[in-house]
């Protein structure tokens, strides 16, 4: 018996995939395009490094070895090959209030801490959860994103020098005006131009990288004065240093990083398993949800002790990796290795790149990722799917993605439970005997127990009733609750009542209450997942 319910768990635990090509053949034309795709996404990584980090409170380099050391090893272990993880907006705008607060060195040791309860909860295997999520969130989730993506890109239309911190991003400042305005449009829309087209000549080099260069090229070919990443600060460093975080180990600095780190691993997560979906839809793949967490909480119990702010997975520059055509996980280590290469030896080539090439690319994943089919549906499919729709999208744009996913699903359940409640009715009829048969429709739960009551007139109903569950599901504590208070009532009336077609479970219980005759030979053999005390009123799991 041991054997084969450790035979059945261990069927149940997600397998890591390891392979660095998946079931993609490593052929040159393979590796070309993960190298190529790499490139590109390491660019892409370095002005949003430095600008969350510039939202978080800490220096630059902060969040580039975050960049780089979750990136590296979330590709190395991660749940799904061709996701690219890095420090994040969304994490950066919850670390602000901690950094300026008690400072840096409580920043790492948060991140070590959310690290550690995000490996908990991989292998709890609670990344599983991510099934919940309804796809009106995931529309809405995609199409928010894709705003917040844009919105974005904006601060990168003001002065350098001039932006501020906000507490919700990089904000104030002064925008481009004139002829500066005019070439940074120029220029991001050659970008775009660029990536549209050149698929339709060749797909030797992707599209984004193409643009890139391209663009690059023409601005320090000519000396064109335009914003470039050095105008946002310097990358140039040495290799992430091994750090201890300088906090106190007392009670007291833990009730002060649990807190923060509570919040940023549940956010890391939630960001990173939808990305996790996304990618799969993409790619065909399915999985991984469990080595998802696991991996990302190890890249940032990592990141913590080598002076990184942490990270999550990053959709925008995921996007853009598969995109460009990358399936393995090849491509996500180059991006970490070119990018902790600009930091060693090519900062002063790095820095010279146009901030509108980037923004270009990033526009490009904008118009890619937003769910344009969403708008054409949202006056076909019922209207509390398209509620939900359009709310997760506002939540995610004015507040932040996590939040917007856990309303969606909230919102999308009370429907769901109000739907089914409205389902609960019976057919009646009375047999030979004289019996009054209700045939129950719908689920019994905790939505539609008051329904259920009122089905039932006591007093008209002669001595005998049978009440047949064969079109039912009795679902939760509340249910069998109900049961029984109907029961009761009967009782109270001097009529007896039975009931058919419930689990063997459900009347063994209802049993103990002596209220029931249960007839138990037509009934089909199921079980059901709860188990309640009749005289407690306690609702447990088997």
């Amino acid at each position: 018996m041991r054997k084969a319910l450790m035979a059945r768990f261990a069927g149940r635990i997600e397998m890591p995939d390891l392979s660095l090509a998946s079931d993609e053949k490593l052929t040159p034309g393979r590796l070309r395009i993960e190298v190529l795709a790499g490139l590109t996404v390491a660019l892409a990584l370095v002005p949003e490094a430095v600008a969350f980090a510039f939202v978080a409170g800490v220096h630059p380099l902060v969040g580039l070895y975050a960049a780089f050391l979750v990136g590296l090893i979330t590709a190395l272990i991660g749940g799904r090959p061709g996701m690219i993880s890095g420090a994040t907006g969304a994490l950066a705008v919850v670390m602000v209030a901690l950094v300026a607060e008690h400072g840096v060195e409580y920043l790492f040791a948060t991140v070590v801490l959310m690290g550690i309860l995000q490996v908990i909860a991989g292998v709890m295997q609670w990344g599983k959860f991510i099934r919940l999520v309804p796809h009106p969130v995931m529309l809405g989730f995609v199409n928010g994103l894709a705003i917040v993506i844009f919105l974005a890109q904006l601060g990168q239309f003001k002065v350098p020098g001039t932006m501020e911190n906000t507490g919700h991003g990089i904000g104030g400042g002064e925008w481009l005006t004139g002829m500066p305005l005019y070439l940074m449009l120029g220029l991001t829309g050659l970008t775009m131009l660029i990536i549209w087209g050149m698929p339709k000549l060749t797909k030797v080099v992707p599209a984004p990288l193409a643009g890139i260069a391209v663009v690059a090229a023409l601005v320090i070919g000519l000396g064109l004065d335009t914003p470039r990443v050095g105008d946002l600060a310097s990358i140039e460093g040495g290799l992430p240093p091994f750090h201890v975080p300088m906090v106190p180990l007392t009670l007291e600095t833990f009730e002060i990083i649990l807190p923060y780190a509570v919040i940023l691993a549940a956010i890391g997560l939630i960001e990173s398993l939808l990305t996790l979906n996304l990618v799969g839809e993409m790619t065909g793949k399915r999985g991984g949800a469990s080595q998802e967490c696991i991996a990302q909480g190890a890249s940032n119990i990592v990141t913590g002790f080598f002076g990184g702010m942490g990270g999550c997975a990053m959709i925008g520059q995921s996007m853009i990796n598969v995109k460009s055509g990358a399936r393995t996980r090849i491509s996500g280590i180059v991006a970490a290795l070119f990018l902790l290469s600009f930091i060693l030896f090519a900062s002063g080539l790095i820095e010279l790149i146009p901030l509108a090439a980037l923004v270009g690319v990033m526009f490009m994943v904008v118009i890619g990722t937003f769910a344009w089919n969403s708008l054409k549906i949202l006056a076909k499919v019922p209207l509390m799917d398209a509620f939900v729709i359009v709310l997760v999208t506002v939540v995610t744009v004015l507040e932040d993605l996590a939040v917007a996913v856990v309303v969606g699903v909230i919102v999308s359940a009370l429907a769901y439970a109000w739907n089914n409640a409205r389902r609960i009715h019976a057919k009646t009829y009375t047999t030979p005997e004289g019996a009054k048969v209700y045939q129950v429709q719908g689920p019994l739960f905790f939505g539609s127990s008051d329904g259920f009551a009122e089905l039932f007139k006591v007093e008209s109903d002669p001595s005998a009733v049978i009440v047949d569950f064969a079109d039912s599901r009795v679902v939760d504590q509340s249910a069998l609750q109900a049961i029984e208070a109907v029961a009761i009532k009967y009782e109270a009336a001097g009529k007896q009542i039975s009931l058919r077609h419930l689990s063997r479970d459900c009347h063994r219980l209802l049993n103990k209450a002596g209220h029931l005759m249960v007839d138990s030979d037509d009934d089909p053999d199921y079980e059901l997942a709860v188990d309640y005390n009749v005289r407690t009123g306690i609702l447990g799991g088997h």
